[in-house]
């Protein structure tokens, strides 16, 4: 029997798919260095599409955060069938602009149930 949050993390991907867009999220592997060869392997890039809203941050939280740069977007992505958790040397791919995220990613995690990931991204 699915819990209140699961129906909740199912709610987020509907609501965030209906409104808002595919994003990709791409993590890069460095090949590791063999010091016999003095060479390392092409590095191995993985990708995920999942949903997102792509938001600007409003003029509150400019002034509450010093981190936000101009440019920055708040980036929502649902939790819910994500094959791997987004992380901060992940990029993202968003209308066809790519994006670094920066710090903070925020996970919103009620009893351990991932419902929404919030990450800042620069470009």
């Amino acid at each position: 029997m699915a819990t209140f949050y699961d129906e909740m993390a199912v709610m987020a991907l509907e609501m965030i798919a209906e409104f808002g867009q595919p994003v990709i999220i791409r993590a890069t592997a460095a090949g590791e260095y063999d010091p016999e060869t003095g060479t390392a392997p092409v590095d191995t890039v993985i990708e995920q599409t999942a949903q997102g809203i792509l938001l600007d941050f409003t003029g509150q939280e400019f002034q509450n955060n010093s981190l936000i740069k101009q440019g920055d977007k708040k980036l929502k992505i649902a939790a819910q069938g994500l094959e791997w958790v987004p992380e901060l040397l992940n990029k993202v791919i968003v209308q066809g602009r790519t994006w670094s995220i920066v710090p903070p990613l925020k996970e919103i995690n009620p009893a351990g149930t991932p419902i929404l990931y919030e990450l800042q991204v620069r470009s």
